[in-house]
């Protein structure tokens, strides 16, 4: 069974992390200290040091409860009902409206090559991101929805579309203006490879 002082623990490391991505979201990381931090949690700077090493490492623990809260959304799409091609095309449809989240445009897109560096940012990417990209490209191609392509140049190339979409609504005057022209460009990318005779 669980103690209360890990229950406590948790919820104390659970109140800095949401604390960070409340405040970093809103003033960014360089204007956000870490006493905002600790007074917005109402911890002691001393429980924040025994969960975390510092400003960076709040960071990084920020930006993986965003992104996993982003992934999550996208497989409960990718894995709900309907053919591959229909889940597909939702999937980009949530990616985009992940992509509209202020937490998500601040911390991960603009921020976490910053702060983390462009090398660590990438691969923190990766590991959130490239496998669904990957999945369902797999998926698309066992129901013969796509041409045979190589799937590991392919889901990269895919995959940095996607990134790259992240970065225009981002940085966009008008974010929702800029989602629904990268929507379109990322679905005319995906009908370029999809088969023109299909069964059925």
């Amino acid at each position: 069974m669980r103690s209360r002082r890990t229950d406590y623990s948790e919820s104390t490391k659970q109140a800095l992390v949401d604390s960070a991505v409340e405040l970093f979201t809103k003033h960014g990381y360089a204007a956000t200290s870490l006493d905002a931090i600790v007074k917005r949690s109402r911890v002691t700077k001393g429980a924040l040091y025994h969960h975390f090493s510092g400003k960076q490492a709040l960071f990084e623990a920020a930006f993986n409860q965003v992104e996993t809260r982003a992934m999550e959304r996208l497989n409960k799409v990718i894995v709900s009902e309907g053919s591959p091609w229909e889940r597909a095309m939702d999937g980009v449809q949530e990616y985009i409206r992940v992509c509209l989240d202020p937490s998500y445009q601040r911390l991960v897109v603009r921020e976490g090559p910053v702060v983390m560096g462009l090398e660590r940012w990438r691969e923190a990417e990766e590991h959130f991101s490239y496998g669904i990209v990957r999945h369902v490209l797999e998926q698309l191609m066992e129901a013969g929805e796509i041409n045979e392509v190589p799937v590991e140049v392919t889901a990269r190339m895919m995959f940095a579309a996607l990134s790259a979409g992240a970065n225009i609504i981002a940085e966009a005057s008008d974010p929702k203006k800029a989602s629904a022209e990268v929507f379109t460009a990322l679905i005319n990318m995906i009908e370029g490879v999809r088969c023109t005779k299909r069964d059925g």
